[in-house]
């Protein structure tokens, strides 16, 4: 029965046991980390605060794995999983599929494609910019929130997205009447998602800040002919790898194994679980192909303001350069706001 589900449902024999696991630790964690947030124990609170977390994180990345259709056979049933998952982790504002559209014009046009112009945006409103830069000295993710409310109020933002303003009121109205119960009746609750909700914010930038060099263009709706499209050679070169640790590969599950950039670019039809295979066979997991963990961290910590508002300046690191740059821990590279998330 399970054999027959997998060769009809399943697209990888794999994938029922590693998806099944995957998607029933995030409903999971989801489920008893909000549940631990009602405790009177704060260390429960604490405990329910990560878990509540990490569920939301691996449930973004679902999406993520939804969107290259890498769990079933038809794109509707990965559809529908990636819908269901984006309620967990806050990304159902939008649409799954300006999701998918804008992450898949990212890998076929080899681009940062988005609508968004946010350095323009900081350009023209220097108090808003302040305020950012002074919330992300104290680690307070003010850009991605920034985003995020553009995201929650898409419809009304985005003029091509003025058809979807039925469902996103309905969103708005759903899960901001939820959280306004709580922060009235549960006001910790509320508090401690919040916290959660900032912890994904963090992550999901991280793992996605160092992973390619090159500048957004604002050509989501307009259309441009990209210089690099179908360039394999140059996707590579311009496409970064920071896992977790490669002595101990199994802590790069944290994340589904997205540190593994080169590789998931490489073959964006591989399903998370096959990607640490063929980063090996990419690189021979020669430690000097990545950016470690330690200069992640130091480029994050030293870049948490100036990456606000970075225009890529003539003298830019680029591929090799870009590379040793990361890796020494050093210098002004690294990214902001740039979630598969944001469909903008």
């Amino acid at each position: 029965m399970v054999r027959m589900l997998t060769k009809s449902l399943i697209k990888d024999p794999l994938g029922l046991r590693y998806y099944g696991a995957t998607v029933s630790y995030a409903i999971a964690a989801y489920a008893g980390g909000f549940a631990a947030l009602f405790s009177a124990d704060w260390v429960v609170n604490l405990a329910g605060t990560v878990f509540l977390s990490h569920g939301m994180i691996i449930a973004a990345y679902m999406i993520h794995e939804c969107g290259h259709n890498m769990v079933f056979m038809h794109s509707r049933h990965n559809a529908t999983l990636g819908r269901f998952m984006s309620w967990l982790c806050g990304a159902a504002y939008g649409t799954y599929e300006d999701m998918r559209y804008k992450h898949f014009r990212h890998h076929v046009d080899n681009d940062d494609v988005v609508w968004f112009d946010y350095d323009r945006f900081f350009e023209t409103h220097p108090t808003v910019t302040r305020i950012v830069r002074f919330l992300e000295w104290f680690y307070i993710p003010a850009h991605d929130l920034l985003m995020h409310g553009v995201m929650v109020f898409t419809s009304f933002v985005i003029p091509q997205r003025r058809d979807q303003r039925v469902r996103n009121v309905a969103v708005i109205l759903l899960r901001g009447g939820i959280f306004f119960a709580l922060l009235v009746f549960v006001p910790k609750v509320a508090l401690l998602y919040v916290i959660a909700y900032l912890i994904m914010m963090h992550v999901l930038r991280f793992m996605d800040s160092v992973q390619h060099d090159y500048p957004y263009n604002l050509t989501l709706f307009d259309y441009v002919k990209p210089p690099h499209k179908g360039d394999k050679e140059w996707e590579q070169v311009h496409t970064f790898s920071n896992p977790i640790s490669l002595r101990f590969p199994r802590l790069n599950w944290l994340v589904l194994n997205f540190g593994y950039h080169n590789a998931h670019h490489a073959d964006m039809n591989l399903p998370f679980y096959r990607l640490p295979a063929l980063h090996a066979e990419l690189t021979g997991n020669d430690p000097d192909r990545v950016i470690p963990f330690l200069a992640q961290l130091k480029l994050y910590h030293r870049n948490r303001v100036r990456r606000i508002y970075n225009p890529q300046p003539e003298d830019y690191p680029k591929g090799e350069s870009y590379l040793r740059t990361a890796r020494s821990g050093r210098g002004p590279v690294g990214g902001n706001a740039a979630s598969f998330l944001t469909s903008f």
